[in-house]
């Protein structure tokens, strides 16, 4: 049993492995978590969080916390490399994976918990948070070992059978560790999945094994020393920031320019489960017809649904906020594999009938859709074709195929196949492809002419019209975001050594600006791309004082 858990880490951190080092820092989310962080490093304060002089309070400090281990252990301090940061992710999508697996195997079989660890490894939102340094994939194992316990707990607790005792400190154990790495997101999955329960049966007395009394106070120590150091040292700013304004700001109105719909999560449901999405609906369309005699459908129908629910209706909107609600979908796939031959084979009412029509065709066009990317992203932004475009578009097609579900459920083996043929995709995807689009990687760019022209070590650029966080990340912490005047004041400043870039449409304000000191600005390369963040293309100058 322990080797079956151990290959499905390994695997999961195979799947993780290609991107890590070769995809340049992801705008904006994954750069400010890197920032502060390095900022922690290279101030040593690892109780304050901040973006250069700006307090970053939008979450709390478990993330930063791992990934300043991660670059301590990596012994190359304020220097290491992204993907020093990113291993985080990778080993919170490994340990989530293990998580499911476990909890599959408990609740429905060895097979079972194979058949959902595989799946959730696989898809395509997991495959992207294990590669980004910030919080979600961290927060997606807190959360599924929190619900693995508690789903033990409520099914052994109908079944009056005992309750193994580590079962409630695992549960607030894992509770505590994500408050402190995304605040109330793993508490709310739960509570919300406790309710829709007790909706369904009026009946809440195996709560008692929960032991909250005991729990709760483990998970308040585990939380409450930063907070209150924190609330001291900020005084009070991070509550203002964190529920005043992050928290209850994306549930009053769209932040960020992320507002949508209701209805999101439904149209990006294919994308984000590809591609097991079509086997999740599938399985949980069958599980509606037997949720009032099988507890432990319940519980994974309790955990999806509302979770998913809620985020609908809540108007700021991004895809991995119901990250963690899929591993109750890869629950059921497993859970339907295992399940007695006919049950996969019951008829299904008209309306779901459509649903899984519909999402039949979901899983058609993204197939298609990345297969098309993996070959056209190339053609299109580096006018030029990739060679590894061809096997990462046929091993997505083969991923689509291979998990498309025949009249019987899939097998462990064909879902085994999918996984691996979705994981050469992405390992192609996000390793190879996606770092070879140079015009949109323009921080890397800009970075590596700051290097080459650098003319002391102490030189630090400002950057005008272009303000994104992975330039800071990989420039420097002293690097100045600032208009093009401010730009000017800066070669003025410090003739001999300041660097600046500025739009190369803006160079005539430069020259004026510096025309005041008796300077000129002279050009010394030009970045040209486009910055994905806003979807605008711009033409950036990297400029020194003339004559020095």
């Amino acid at each position: 049993m322990k080797t079956r858990y151990l290959l499905l880490f390994l695997f999961s951190l195979l799947l993780s492995a290609s991107g890590l080092a070769s995809l340049p820092v992801v705008d904006r989310d994954e750069a400010r978590f890197v920032q502060a962080t390095k900022q922690m490093v290279e101030t040593g304060d690892y109780v304050d969080i901040r973006f250069q002089d700006q307090a970053r309070y939008k979450k709390p400090i478990g993330i930063y916390w791992l990934q300043s281990a991660a670059v301590g252990l990596s012994g190359q301090g304020a220097q290491a490399p992204i993907w020093i940061y990113r291993l985080v992710s990778a080993f919170g999508i490994a340990l989530s994976v293990v998580a499911v697996a476990w909890t599959g195997a408990r609740l429905f079989g060895a097979a079972a918990g194979m058949a959902a660890g595989l799946a959730l490894a696989a898809l395509f939102a997991v495959a992207f948070e294990g590669r980004i340094a910030k919080t979600d994939a961290v927060l997606l194992a807190c959360c599924v070992a929190a619900q693995g316990a508690l789903a033990q707990i409520y099914a052994a607790s109908r079944r009056n059978e005992p309750v193994a005792g580590f079962l409630p400190w695992l549960f607030w154990a894992a509770q505590g560790f994500g408050i402190l790495v995304k605040g109330p997101i793993a508490p709310l999955l739960s509570a919300l999945t406790v309710a829709t329960l007790f909706a369904f049966e009026r009946d809440g007395r195996w709560l008692k094994k929960l032991k909250a009394g005991r729990g709760v106070l483990l998970a308040a120590i585990i939380v409450l020393p930063w907070l209150a150091l924190i609330t001291w040292k900020s005084g009070g700013a991070f509550w203002h920031e964190a529920v005043g304004k992050d928290m209850l700001g994306k549930v009053a109105q769209g932040e960020e320019l992320h507002g949508q719909p209701p209805g999101f999560y439904v149209l990006t449901y294919s994308l984000f489960m590809w591609p097991f999405g079509l086997a999740a609906i599938g399985a949980a369309l069958v599980a509606l017809n037997h949720v009032r005699k099988d507890v432990r459908l319940r519980f994974c129908l309790a955990w999806y649904i509302p979770f998913w629910l809620l985020f609908e209706l809540i108007p700021t909107k991004l895809p991995h906020y119901v990250l963690p609600a899929y591993p109750a979908l890869a629950l059921l796939i497993g859970w339907l594999l295992a399940a007695p031959p006919g049950m996969a084979q019951e008829k299904l009412k008209r309306w779901q009938t459509l649903l899984w029509w519909a999402t039949a065709l979901g899983l058609a066009v993204v197939t298609l859709g990345l297969a098309a990317i993996c070959i056209g992203a190339p053609l299109y932004l580096d006018h030029a074709f990739n060679f590894w475009s061809i096997p990462a578009a046929v091993a997505v097609l083969a991923a689509g195929w291979l998990a498309f579900p025949r009249p019987a459920p899939l097998s462990v083996s064909r879902i085994g196949a999918a996984a691996a043929a979705a994981g050469i995709a992405y390992a192609l995807l996000f390793g190879t492809i996606a770092p070879s689009l140079q015009p949109i990687w323009l921080s890397p760019r800009i970075e590596a002419q700051v290097r080459a022209y650098r003319p002391c070590e102490t030189t630090v650029l400002a950057a005008s019209g272009y303000h994104e966080p992975s330039l800071v990340f990989l420039a420097g912490t002293d690097t100045v975001l600032t208009d093009t005047q401010g730009a000017a004041a800066h070669l003025a400043s410090d003739p001999a050594c300041a660097l600046a870039l500025v739009p190369v449409g803006e160079e005539g304000e430069l020259t004026a600006a510096l025309a005041a000191s008796g300077r000129t600005a002279a050009r010394l390369a030009e970045i040209d791309g486009v910055n994905y963040s806003s979807g605008k293309a711009l033409a950036l100058g990297l400029y020194h004082v003339a004559g020095q």
